[in-house]
């Protein structure tokens, strides 16, 4: 569950950085947009795996 928060952390605080982007044109916003982005990719993949985790303890 605190990933899940983490996540919506992180969206949060990129929304300055999407504003600046597509409505101001600065192109060093789609650079930390995409730093974040890949941060979420790797949050995500570790909630998946401790999700996936959980679900295979709890068979045994």
């Amino acid at each position: 569950m605190e990933k899940f928060q983490e996540i919506g952390n992180i969206l949060d605080s990129m929304k300055p950085d999407l504003e600046k982007f597509y409505e101001k044109g600065q192109n060093a916003a789609g650079t930390r947009i995409r730093k974040e982005l890949n941060n979420i990719r790797k949050i995500c993949a570790d909630l998946r795996k401790e999700i996936q985790d959980i679900k295979t303890s709890r068979k045994s």
